[in-house]
């Protein structure tokens, strides 16, 4: 839930909004106002993050720094926190922080014993001058980074009441080995993984609906073809679909026991229900024309698609039980590749406007479209973070192709990752259950 209030109630709302503990909600957490991190008059929360003390007595740690640094990073990539550049303050913990302008402090620590590591997180409440209670983490060495981000995690949704992104994935198609393959990364840029090896042309990776698998399509048997591989295994375990023509982009349902598919056996592209197994239960369209990009809304009562139909692409929306359709978008010549956001109340798209491609979010009942993409260049194939909250999506620019990042108001748009090559198509992964 999000409560809205007014800037005077800030300070208010900051000491009500963070309480973590291992136990049951006490009646005062339960009671909390949660930050509205839309709302135009919110400020940011400042937030130190010194380096986690290691118990054996090593201060200064190198493991301790890095995980301060992670988790100050994940904290700063959800946008309504600033965090205090650790010049400020180096190694010593006995600075004024409210001198520094903190509201928070997360104190850390942890404790390393062969192959299993402990961490542990608090957070001072400057204003109180009060430790609030904490979260704890145990696992092998190789989950630390997993367990500071489940920290990171935590906060976010005691700030906001809903859980942290930051250990959500994002996948795109790069062209990092001259050919464009199938990659995976964090929402940090780290952890960069090739998922396809087929040395040809692949797009539109999409999620199945528990982020176990992708499906995306390749051209390396000659047609567009539509596979499906598992993350854990690394491999394409099978083809969806092999029909003549086009095989594109799945939007699996939100029970993920169905998808829609852009196929085009029967000579324009239509769109097709089909089982998990590829096979066809009921054709969605018949027109003339192309019928592609479609999107499930997450209640799987709605979907939402691209027609030329009217003469021009626009944003189509179909009821999935009357199979009624009515259009969505109005302005502009050509809307396109639209996704439908995890909250239900708005559609992301991309549409021309002055000769290039900006990025645009609409209610789903229709209306005047926000464009949220600003600068030069263009910007397609938009996805919704698993909150709702953001947006990413592909910038062409000066000759490269990279992906970007803006909050659903349009503020914070920022370049996302610094990889080589091109990337494009990206598809935000679902949230990741702690």
């Amino acid at each position: 839930m999000n409560r809205l209030f007014s800037l005077s109630r800030l300070c208010t709302a900051l000491l009500a909004a963070v309480v973590f503990s291992l136990s049951p909600l006490s009646r005062a957490a339960a009671e909390r106002i949660y930050l509205d991190i839309a709302a135009s008059e919110m400020r940011k929360i400042v937030v130190a993050v010194p380096a986690f003390v290691d118990t054996a007595g090593n201060a200064t740690s190198q493991t301790g720094q890095e995980i301060a640094d992670l988790v100050a990073k994940g904290l700063e990539f959800h946008g309504f926190i600033q965090i205090v550049d650790p010049a400020a303050y180096g190694a010593n913990r006995g600075v004024d922080w409210k001198a520094l302008g903190a509201d928070y402090v997360v104190m850390g620590k942890f404790t390393s014993s062969g192959n299993t590591i402990v961490i542990e997180g608090s957070l001072l409440d400057v204003v109180e001058n009060k430790m609030l209670a904490g979260r704890r983490y145990k696992g092998s060495v190789a989950q630390r980074d997993d367990m500071a981000l489940r920290l990171v995690d935590a906060l976010v949704e005691e700030f906001t009441g809903e859980p942290g992104i930051s250990r959500t994935s994002i996948a795109f198609i790069s062209d990092a080995t001259g050919r464009k393959e199938v990659y995976l990364a964090d929402v940090l840029g780290r952890k960069v993984r090739r998922i396809t090896r087929h040395n040809h042309l692949c797009v539109s990776p999409r999620f199945t609906p528990d982020g176990s698998s992708l499906a995306y399509s390749s051209y390396h048997r000659g047609n567009q073809n539509l596979y499906i591989t598992k993350l854990n295994q690394n491999k394409v375990t099978r083809a969806l679909s092999r029909r003549n023509g086009m095989n594109l982009a799945p939007a699996f349902s939100p029970d993920g026991r169905t998808m829609v598919v852009t196929l085009s056996k029967g000579g324009s592209p239509d769109l097709y229900l089909m089982d998990r197994k590829g096979k066809i239960i009921e054709q969605l369209t018949r027109r003339a024309g192309i019928n592609v990009s479609p999107s499930f809304s997450p209640d799987g009562r709605s979907l939402s698609f691209v027609s030329d139909r009217s003469g021009k692409p626009q944003v189509y929306i179909m009821d999935m039980q009357s199979r009624q359709t009515r259009r969505l978008t109005f302005q502009g010549n050509e809307n396109a590749e639209p996704s439908w956001s995890p909250k239900g109340d708005k559609i992301t798209y991309t549409g021309l406007t002055a000769g290039h491609y900006q990025i645009f979010t609409i209610p789903i009942s229709g209306g005047s479209p926000a464009q949220v993409s600003s600068g030069p260049g263009d910007f397609e194939s938009p996805t919704w973070s698993p909150d709702g909250k953001q947006i990413v999506f592909s910038r062409k620019y000066n000759g490269r192709q990279e992906l970007y990042a803006v909050f659903a108001n349009g503020k914070g748009q920022r370049k996302l990752f610094n990889l080589e090559g091109n990337q494009s198509y990206s598809q935000w992964s679902p949230q990741v259950q702690q």
